[in-house]
């Protein structure tokens, strides 16, 4: 089994890389939060891989930190998630925040991961929840949940000024979540007022 790989990154795209390893070309399957934080391509990169073997195929994902690989390994574990399902779920949702949507059964997190329905988002839920607390992301996972915190604290006053200006709650609630899409939006009260009064102003 091919564990880690160190080598000359020949070329990349959306769904894999290239790495050049004495001369002999790897092709490793990753998902966009791996290529979006790829060094240059001719610059040397390390991949903490996963092999898949089957009888007529065998194909390596990768991935820069060694506990996305981890969380991969968990996600294949769970009934009907094959190799390519579960790079599809990490492609759609940061490692850090599919563990916190696990660990507090938020399915509704869950849905905004392309792919994703309801049974699944439930399946993955059910059955690595208890999986997931061997792998620890540090102070990243604690960060995001103070920010998701502060952003659900301005999703709250937001709904409540456009309800005492007189937008029905269900009407603004929706121009919210639309304007939640940029997430740049909810960073401050303000910017997300601004941007669902435009939404609602049509």
């Amino acid at each position: 089994m091919i564990a880690r790989i160190t080598g000359i990154l020949v070329s990349k795209d959306a769904a894999r890389a290239v790495i050049d390893v004495g001369g002999v070309g790897y092709s490793v399957h990753i998902p966009l939060t791996t290529f979006y934080e790829l060094p240059g391509e001719g610059e040397t990169v390390v991949l903490y891989t996963h092999t898949h073997v089957r009888q007529d195929d065998m194909a390596l994902f990768g991935f820069l930190r060694e506990k996305d690989r981890d969380l991969f390994r968990v996600v294949i574990s769970v009934s009907g998630f094959g190799p390519r399902l579960a790079l599809g779920v990490l492609s759609g949702i940061s490692s850090e925040n599919l563990c916190l949507a696990i660990r507090d059964g938020d399915v509704k997190k869950l849905l905004n991961v392309p792919g994703v329905g309801r049974k699944m988002a439930e399946r993955l839920i059910f059955e690595m929840k208890e999986k997931i607390g061997k792998i620890s992301f540090g102070d990243g996972a604690d960060g995001l949940r103070r920010e998701e915190e502060t952003g659900e604290r301005i999703r709250r006053e937001a709904l409540s000024a456009l309800v005492n200006l007189g937008y029905r709650a269900a009407v603004a609630e929706k121009a919210i979540d639309r304007a939640c899409e940029d997430s740049d939006s909810a960073s401050s009260l303000d910017l997300l007022l601004k941007k669902t009064l435009r939404i609602l102003a049509g």
